[in-house]
């Protein structure tokens, strides 16, 4: 598994893990403020660009990084952040260890499987995946994602590295994943972020996680995309993660709401 690493002087550790299509360069912004006070760890996701091993599931991928915490941290982390299939990744995680890290940070992570737009996964990308290195078709792709502009190059570049077999696995596990039962054991502090552009099956799935992960917090972005906030903020996304290690409100079950000028609103919610 290859890994970027940021701070490495630092004790507490941080590990990162990027979306689906994507590469280490979706957390850059937020690992180069981290390393100030963070060891940050940001794995390659199997079956993505310059990783070295295919991609097989996502449990197998958790399985894997856990590994590698053992080994390495002793089998627990501060805190492990992940956005999308990513997120998945991490959920998996919690659900196999319950103690994996003190803190999690799940972003943009779909619980609800998509029977259809997993079954038509490899037919639709057998016939488009030759389109993939076409700058052209790789701006429309990459607008659709709201990612931010100066993130194209390495987007592109990294897409035009990943195996059609690869792309379909991942896309696929993706669309089917459920969580564990075993999720509501997890002793993190978990903090779910959903932007409230995203699609109604995505908001759901937080839902769905906060009611299943006890003394979670659950926190809607206001006016964000699918993934926007680690990709596009990441001094919101940083705030956020620091705020939360510093200051943990253990026992309460919260509803955010992340508004544009930054003021963060709360209530008690029982589900």
């Amino acid at each position: 598994m290859k890994i970027i690493e940021y701070g490495k002087a630092h004790e507490e550790v941080l590990l990162l893990l990027h979306g689906g299509g994507l590469s280490a360069w979706n957390y850059r912004d937020a690992a180069n403020q981290l390393k100030e006070n963070y060891h940050v760890i940001v794995p390659q996701l199997a079956g993505h660009a310059d990783s070295d091993c295919p991609f097989t599931s996502i449990e197998n991928q958790a399985k894997e990084i856990i590994d590698y915490i053992d080994k390495n941290f002793k089998g627990t982390i501060l805190a492990i952040g992940g956005l999308s299939l990513g997120g998945q990744v991490l959920i998996e995680m919690l659900a196999q260890r319950s103690d994996i890290c003190k803190f999690a940070f799940i972003e943009s992570a779909l619980i609800l499987p998509m029977k259809l737009t997993a079954a038509l996964m490899a037919p639709v990308l057998g016939m488009s995946y030759g389109l993939i290195k076409q700058k052209w078709f790789a701006k429309l792709q990459f607008k659709s994602l709201k990612i931010q502009a100066k993130l194209f190059e390495d987007y592109y570049r990294d897409t035009c590295k990943i195996q059609k077999q690869d792309m379909i696995r991942f896309l696929k596990a993706n669309a089917s994943y459920r969580m564990k039962p075993s999720l509501s054991e997890t002793t993190a502090n978990v903090t779910i972020f959903v932007g409230s552009k995203e699609r109604g099956n995505m908001r759901r799935s937080a839902e769905l996680l906060h009611a299943q992960i006890p003394n979670s917090k659950y926190q809607i972005l206001n006016g964000y995309s699918h993934g926007e906030l680690s990709l596009n903020h990441p001094n919101e996304y940083v705030e956020l993660l620091i705020n939360t290690l510093s200051t943990s409100n253990e026992g309460l079950r919260h509803t955010h709401t992340f508004a544009a000028d930054n003021q963060i609103t709360s209530q008690n919610r029982e589900i």
